[in-house]
């Protein structure tokens, strides 16, 4: 179809969704561009969020890795705290 299209990956925001006590997790998306402007698509979640921390874009996920590591490793700690920050929404571009 000639869409140009782009793998993202972040943090689904927590905010306007039922409370879980789950850790907040990594999560990913893709954006098309379509009718002049990136549109972003959820085919995991398929329903609007509030906001997404967007940590990197790439053609896919080996592109946009959070971390790369070799040999044994223990990850001891990892948190992700995310508050909704309220303002005119065509300034918001990053809580799309």
């Amino acid at each position: 179809m000639n869409i140009p299209a782009r793998y993202c990956t972040g943090y689904l925001v927590i905010s306007g969704v039922p409370a879980s006590s789950d850790p907040m997790d990594f999560s990913a998306w893709f954006e098309a561009y379509v009718g002049g402007r990136w549109h972003i698509f959820d085919p995991r979640n398929n329903k609007p969020r509030i906001g997404r921390v967007l940590i990197a874009q790439g053609r896919d996920a080996a592109d946009v890795s959070l971390s790369t590591t070799f040999g044994p490793n223990v990850l001891k700690s990892f948190k992700v705290w995310t508050d909704e920050v309220r303002g005119n929404p065509d300034s918001d571009a990053l809580l799309m």
